[in-house]
């Protein structure tokens, strides 16, 4: 009989995350998959064109029947308004428990922020004695506080027992790295065979290089330092544009830091690129389709990848670490733990300590001075280390095994 699994997440297509790939592994597996999610507007919180708050509320995409609940959209990216759309979600989402179909053979949560977005899966596996995974990409409340700077000891205690709360409630968890497993274990009490490490596999199109004549010829002559994705704090992208201008001005002329994506730190950004005076060594590019990002990576001489100096944050590898290496070049890490790890143990390019500002510009003058053969073979350990740990069609069998075991 054809298994059934619901995934419950607040961000799905159009909305640009691995969970998108991962739905559509489980269809191309003959596993039938319905959705639970939001309306999209990440990450402007603005509607996305043929969206409003009224809908459309059903949808049929690619042979999944995705159910849509109400949200107040993050408009803004101010505090309040994010603290809005992460509490919004989930109460609105309980509302459309009612339309599922069902019957599942397991519940999925691709668990990114806030905590609280397992709250639907939790109270339907339980009705529907389903079993629940929730796959714990940003740990709570911890991940909150690189977000919103929450100095209250006593609204800190809340968020804890809170976060806590819901990883007890899920019959299953998902790290993404040893260290987060045993995070989770010691939070929750949960036997070692409940809480499993699947890494975030990357989708195959990142290693099948896009070379774009017009790009490459909009940047020639440089030597173009690249970074793709979300713009948060989280990520502290002014440690890396600062060491970048650092760099620039201390010999490395060359140097040219591409910034590919958006998110609610741009504004910030861009204010101190233009404090730095440094239009000319940083260029915001803006948001395009993951399926675009091997045409960037194609045209990089090395990817940086950063996070901020939060030690919960060094308990995972990054999604884009995976990326990037499937991308077979060098790799400038700008962060601690698990991610700092998997770049040393891969020998694929330079790493320092999070928010290290002249360490990371040290290192950007280090990549600059290499010649092409030895950043190709750079390039080849980190292509090696993807195949060894990142490859989709291996991780993606194990979460399917996992929750429907």
């Amino acid at each position: 009989m054809q298994k059934r699994i619901l995934v419950v997440t607040q961000h799905y297509w159009p909305e640009n995350f691995r969970i998108n790939d991962i739905v559509e592994g489980f269809v191309a597996d003959g596993i039938q998959v319905d959705v639970l999610c939001g309306l999209p507007n990440y990450p402007k919180g603005e509607w996305f064109d043929g969206y409003r708050y009224t809908g459309p509320r059903t949808q049929l995409h690619e042979g999944v029947c995705v159910y849509r609940a109400g949200e107040i959209p993050r408009k803004g990216n101010s505090g309040p308004m994010i603290f809005l759309n992460y509490v919004s979600w989930p109460f609105f989402a309980l509302f459309s428990l009612w339309r599922l179909k069902g019957p599942y053979d397991g519940i999925l949560c691709y668990n990114t922020s806030p905590v609280l977005m397992s709250l639907p899966a939790l109270v339907y596996g339980k009705r529907h004695h389903i079993p629940v995974t929730n796959y714990v990409l940003d740990i709570w409340p911890e991940n909150l506080y690189s977000v919103l700077p929450v100095k209250s000891a006593f609204w800190r205690g809340i968020a804890h027992r809170v976060s806590d709360w819901h990883y007890r409630r899920a019959d299953r968890l998902i790290a993404m790295s040893e260290g987060l497993r045993q995070r989770l274990v010691e939070r929750t009490g949960k036997p070692g065979a409940q809480v499993a490490v699947i890494p975030q596999y990357c989708e195959d199109f990142y290693a099948i290089p896009q070379p774009d004549e017009a790009l490459n010829a909009q940047f020639a002559g440089r030597f173009n330092l690249v970074f793709t994705g979300n713009f948060s704090p989280a990520q502290s992208l002014e440690t890396v544009i600062r060491a970048a201008v650092q760099a620039h001005r201390q010999g490395a002329d060359r140097l040219h830091l591409l910034l590919v994506g958006d998110g609610m730190s741009r504004p910030a950004l861009e204010t101190l690129v233009d404090e730095l005076n440094a239009r000319d060594v940083v260029t915001f590019y803006g948001s395009v389709p993951p399926t675009r990002i091997p045409a960037f990576t194609a045209l990089a001489d090395a990817l940086v990848v950063s996070l901020s100096d939060s030690p919960d944050l060094g308990l995972t590898v990054p999604a884009k670490v995976a990326s990037y290496m499937a991308a077979a070049k060098p790799l400038l890490a700008s962060m601690d733990g698990e991610g700092r790890a998997a770049v040393e143990q891969a020998g694929c390019g330079w790493a320092s300590a999070a928010c290290d500002v002249d360490a990371l510009a040290q290192n950007m003058q280090a990549a600059c001075s290499v010649g092409m053969a030895e950043r190709a073979a750079l390039g080849e350990r980190a292509f090696a280390y993807y195949r060894a740990h990142y490859r989709r069609r291996e991780l993606l069998t194990r979460l399917e095994e996992f929750i429907l075991g």
